[in-house]
């Protein structure tokens, strides 16, 4: 478990350089980190606002690990009260942005992948690295478990939630080796679930995979539990209401799923009437609210995937909001 110093010095967040080239601090700027897991990205814009001279922006960080919020709020200490943060999902951002009662906000930052807290502790239950309880929720202590799913989802909703969310070609025979596997017993650990999983692997498959076989039904089994493709579409849906004219919303995902509905998000916002070809002129009077200010997703750099092996899957996308808030 980390402890303050040891958040700061050992969370490494990822595309911050190329995250704060989209930050362009000013007087009175209000920012919101809507997953301020241990805080790095939120340091790394309040310490731009302080060097370009813009003592008065303000931020608010969102988090339902609480376990996050404590570290980053040791963390971010030296601002002040220029920092607030917030123990709630990200998809509440307009719920914590009112009780505030900022009029708009001039960008935004969600990045949703699983954080390194969560990983490195065997306790929360996200890795099957070392053994720990079948748990993976993001608000400990809430909500149903992965230990509950696995041992009380019917086969047919585990095989579509391995093949969705993991997109895992094996889904049906892992769904059915983890029916089996429970039959005998609960499986409670994710040592125990990752031995089903590698048993149900073809030997072929084994052979030939550069990652171990459980991999991806423990990140399809993670999505699940949190909810977290729901929780992105109620943030995007959100987001463009929050931003002031020329205000900016940057994504971060770690999934192709993800990372696709970013995009689709971003680029339908980015388009404006919808009338038929036919049609001589607009009557749907549908404007654009957002420009995408990333035609193709921005990667971390080799350096980056060198220093840190988690971000190499990392896709930014930022869109700008235009029009009238």
């Amino acid at each position: 478990m980390y402890g303050f110093g040891e958040a700061s010095r050992l969370h490494i967040p990822v595309l911050l350089a190329e995250i704060l080239e989209y930050v362009q601090p000013f007087p009175g700027m209000r920012c919101l980190d809507a997953t301020l897991g241990l805080g790095g990205h939120a340091e790394g814009v309040m310490r731009k606002a302080k060097a370009a001279g813009a003592h008065d922006v303000r931020l608010l960080g969102l988090d339902r690990d609480s376990q996050a919020l404590a570290l980053a709020a040791g963390r971010l200490a030296p601002f002040g009260d220029a920092v607030r943060a917030s123990h709630r999902a990200f998809s509440d951002c307009a719920g914590a942005v009112a009780e505030l009662g900022w009029p708009g906000l001039d960008f935004i930052l969600a990045d949703i992948g699983v954080s390194s807290l969560q990983l490195d502790a065997p306790e929360r239950g996200f890795s099957f690295r070392e053994d720990g309880p079948l748990d993976m929720r993001m608000d400990a202590g809430h909500g149903k478990n992965a230990a509950a799913l696995v041992n009380e989802a019917p086969v047919q909703a585990l095989r579509d939630i391995i093949r969705e969310y993991g997109e895992e070609p094996q889904a049906g025979r892992i769904a059915r080796a983890i029916e089996d596997a429970r039959a005998r017993g609960r499986i409670e650990t994710t040592r125990a679930l990752a031995a089903v999983v590698e048993r149900a692997y073809p030997a072929k498959w084994r052979a030939a995979s550069r990652n171990h076989p459980a991999t991806r039904t423990f990140q399809a089994l993670r999505m699940a539990v949190n909810r977290e493709l729901d929780e992105l579409k109620e943030f995007l849906r959100a987001a463009p209401d929050l931003l002031n004219p020329g205000g900016r919303v940057a994504v971060i995902s770690f999934h192709s799923l993800e990372d696709r509905m970013v995009k689709h998000f971003f680029r339908d916002e980015a388009t404006g009437c919808r009338c038929p070809r036919h049609v001589p002129r607009c009557v749907c009077g549908r404007a654009a609210r957002l420009k995408v200010l990333t035609k193709k997703p921005t990667g971390p750099s080799e350096a980056e995937r060198a220093a840190n092996p988690r971000a190499r899957s990392a896709k930014l996308r930022v869109a700008e909001r235009i029009g009238h808030a």
